[in-house]
């Protein structure tokens, strides 16, 4: 992936903003345990952040995957992993099977304002009893002359407190697993900021050890009524659709770590070049300095993967494999950089407010989320031959 101008340009504008508008708040945001999606995203909207790869028509820009994955690098100046993984969902998780497969009034009632900031979406997948094993979720949506109404659970789903609308997967049939799902559009609320809709309650926020600053909850569907024009593309192709809507997910959680990751170990550079200890710095630690340099070439294998990702999924190939690679590595990094380089801050490195033990608290997500470590490793597997049983996606 060869960034241009235009990327490098469209990563100057966010780094700005950040730099303005959201790490200044960052500490207030991670205290209360949420941060103001609509007033954030309404300013990333006037600044045609948030629709990067989507349709013109709809008010986005148009561009290819690359620019999108050239954003999700440049969030990772954010001093937190919750606000950065918050607008992953707006852009690349909750809106790409919308804006391949719905329908134009869908599109105009739901992705442009999303596009434009003035409606927070979020992805309504996982479920209490269903989080990497997207086949078992039991949401259910039945026919009602010319509604669907939506019984079930969703759990673990970010933005959700302050959600406009949500992508959501429920079975809309009896058949096999993977062929009878869709995904529909359920409006959250009946206007921004407005009040819930029928039937729908939020039954939990969810405290979680880290991503503080982005709100997760636990919501439940009580015979919600949705019109069935509100589906996207086809009954019984939301696994399907759900399944290249990952991809992009994968990749974007590849893209988002690198500046992040980089940033921590450049924080402990710093710290060991300016901390003493027997007559010497930290940094003069042979052990310190090795640990740092493969720390580094680590990350840097992760970007040449997942840049070549990128430019096969902008070329049109499936990138499955490599999306799950890098999925896989980019987990595992955001769990072994923050930790190693922790160790090495000592007992400031174990204090709340330090940006490096809130990477370690944050990044530890990044084995679960989007599909476990395990679960990348099962469809690895299997596309090299080796396991025999079914693949999950």
């Amino acid at each position: 992936m060869n960034l241009t101008h235009e990327h490098h340009e469209i990563q100057k504008t966010l780094k700005r903003f950040i730099d303005d508008e959201i790490n200044p708040h960052v500490d207030e945001w991670e205290e209360a345990q949420m941060f103001p999606a609509h007033q954030v995203f309404k300013r990333l909207g006037e600044l045609g952040l948030l629709g990067l790869t989507k349709p013109e028509e709809y008010g986005g820009a148009g561009l290819d995957y690359s620019y999108s994955a050239a954003m999700a690098e440049a969030l990772g100046h954010i001093d937190c992993g919750g606000v950065p993984m918050a607008i992953g969902v707006q852009t690349d998780m909750a809106t790409p099977a919308l804006a391949r497969f719905g329908s134009d009034e869908l599109k105009r009632q739901f992705l442009a304002p999303a596009i434009a900031g003035e409606m927070v979406a979020c992805i309504g997948v996982s479920e209490p009893a269903a989080g990497s094993d997207v086949a078992s979720i039991k949401s259910r949506a039945v026919k009602d002359g010319d509604d669907y109404v939506i019984t079930g659970q969703k759990m673990w789903i970010t933005n959700s407190l302050q959600a406009d609308w949500m992508c959501m997967l429920v079975n809309t049939g009896d058949g096999p697993a993977h062929k009878n799902k869709s995904l529909v559009i359920v409006p959250m609320r009946d206007g921004p900021n407005g009040k819930l809709t029928k039937g729908i309650e939020v039954a939990q926020k969810i405290r979680k050890i880290g991503m503080n600053s982005s709100d997760t909850g636990l919501i439940y569907f009580d015979e919600v009524r949705v019109p069935q024009r509100y589906r996207i593309g086809n009954e019984g192709q939301g696994f399907i659709y759900q399944m290249q809507q990952f991809q992009e997910e994968r990749l974007w959680a590849a893209s988002s770590c690198l500046q992040s990751l980089t940033n921590c170990i450049q924080w402990t550079i710093d710290w060991a070049q300016e901390r003493k200890l027997f007559g010497a710095s930290l940094a003069d630690q042979q052990w310190v300095q090795f640990k740092l340099a493969e720390l580094k070439t680590e990350v840097e294998c992760l970007r040449a993967l997942t840049y070549r990702a990128v430019d096969l999924y902008v070329q049109g190939q499936d990138v499955l494999e490599l999306a799950s690679m890098a999925k896989l590595k980019a987990g595992r990094l955001n769990r072994v950089v923050p930790d190693t380089c922790l160790q090495f801050w000592g007992g400031m490195g174990f204090t709340w407010e330090n940006k490096v033990s809130r990477m370690y608290r944050d990044g530890r997500l990044g084995s679960i989320g989007g599909g476990a470590d395990e679960v990348m490793l099962q469809i690895l597997s299997r596309l090299m031959g080796i396991a025999k049983r079914p693949m999950p996606q």
